[in-house]
């Protein structure tokens, strides 16, 4: 696989022209986006605290002033408050600028930090001379699920319980089965290829389990073709 002509070209060349046209404005947009709404909130409650601050320093030099002028001597002199109102003023002015720096933003060339050489599953298989998995075709394994799901349901049915899909609303199971003496049974149906060696089990379905004991039941279904094997 290795030797093949199309990897004896520049694969690094081609991988960052493409990363360049494809990524990298892409990238950069939705960078500056994040960016400039995160610097407008901070300059909108930086302005709106430093200001009210400002306005706070000057309306009380203003007064202390006023004191002076009446003959109290006040314990801050006016010409502090004015002092701060000017620090306050030079501070909102630094960060102000603080943060339309931070507006001016520059995209630096893609670097490549790794590579792989993705491989189809099938063929895989076709190297070891192995049957691809029945599975991996997803209209075999919605077919697969939907024979199991009515096998399920045709069996509880027989057992006269009132019978309800409820895999679409992802509560844990996918049937509930209501029994003649008003008992709930919450089903977990796992269908299966013939051929398939394994059953995959959720933590979620795991924990539904022990939380409801008998009640939470594991249905499985092996299907060939439109043969149905179970539900065990």
């Amino acid at each position: 696989m290795l030797a093949q002509a199309w990897l004896q070209q520049d694969l690094s060349n081609l991988a960052l022209t493409w990363a360049s046209e494809k990524l990298v404005k892409e990238h950069f947009d939705d960078t500056s986006a994040r960016r400039n709404a995160m610097v407008k909130k901070t300059l909108q409650a930086v302005h709106e605290r430093l200001t009210r601050e400002i306005n706070h320093w000057s309306k009380r030099a203003i007064e202390l002033g006023a004191e002076v002028k009446a003959g109290k001597q006040p314990r801050m002199q006016p010409d502090n408050a004015k002092k701060r109102v000017e620090e306050l003023k030079a501070r909102l002015d630094v960060r102000t600028k603080e943060l339309q720096g931070q507006l001016q933003l520059a995209s630096n060339p893609p670097v490549i930090v790794g590579c792989a050489l993705v491989l189809p599953q099938g063929l895989v298989d076709r190297f070891h001379g192995r049957k691809p998995a029945a599975e991996a075709d997803p209209q075999l394994k919605k077919k697969v699920e939907l024979l199991a799901m009515q096998a399920v349901q045709d069996a509880e049915a027989k057992l006269g319980h009132a019978v309800k899909d409820v895999s679409a609303q992802k509560c844990g199971w996918d049937i509930t089965a209501i029994t003649a003496q008003n008992l709930s049974r919450h089903i977990e149906v796992k269908g299966r290829h013939i051929d398939a060696d394994t059953i995959t089990v959720t933590a979620n379905e795991v924990l539904e389990a022990l939380n409801q004991g008998d009640k939470f039941i594991l249905a499985i279904v092996r299907v060939d073709g439109e043969k149905v094997d179970g539900p065990h």
